[in-house]
């Protein structure tokens, strides 16, 4: 995987990006001045950051994995220690898919109806390959989320996530609480 130099990341003008960075240089970044990435992040190749108007927030020790998306006109946020497999796909806009309305981004507003909405994913949420997560979702601190996923509704803190749609199918731990806390210890110097 090659990786944006920081002079190359200066030059795409997010709005700000941390230090210990790994961006890859084969992924898409867009609207680049509505993209704001923490410290300790990792973004693979083939992944697509696509802001709109409400941004795109990513906090520290992030990892997303190869074809991981991030598309939509509304904010999403992506709390601290968490991170995707390969092909999820996150999105805060959506089109009407009633057939009362034209698609499509090039079609006119007055013709279409495309639903806009936050998504918020809270700190230690992990999820499995080929997940989808939907507009207005809000997923609570350490939920995980299993592989091949539709995420239409909230999820719950620390619950474990699977299905289409995604039913809780347990409790996850909370040891990566600790965890944290004792990374953070070893980086006091």
């Amino acid at each position: 995987m090659g990786i944006l130099s920081k002079e190359q990341i200066k030059e795409m003008g997010f709005a700000r990006v941390g230090d210990n960075v790994a961006l890859s240089d084969k992924a898409s970044y867009y609207n680049c001045g509505k993209i704001t990435i923490g410290n300790n992040v990792r973004i693979d190749d083939f992944c697509v950051l696509s802001a709109g108007e409400g941004g795109i927030m990513i906090g520290n020790y992030c990892h997303f994995a190869v074809f991981t998306s991030m598309i939509g006109a509304g904010k999403i946020s992506f709390g601290d220690f968490g991170g995707t497999s390969s092909r999820v796909s996150i999105y805060s806009s959506s089109d009407d898919y009633s057939g009362e309305y034209l698609v499509g981004p090039q079609v006119p507003s007055e013709f279409s109806n495309v639903h806009h909405a936050d998504v918020c994913i809270g700190r230690h949420v992990i999820f499995g390959a080929g997940s989808v997560v939907l507009p207005g979702v809000v997923v609570e601190d350490g939920a995980s989320v299993g592989a091949l996923s539709l995420v239409t509704k909230s999820l719950s803190s620390f619950g474990s996530y699977f299905g289409v749609p995604a039913r809780k199918i347990g409790a996850r731990s909370r040891q990566c609480l600790e965890k944290e806390q004792a990374l953070m210890a070893s980086l006091q110097i």
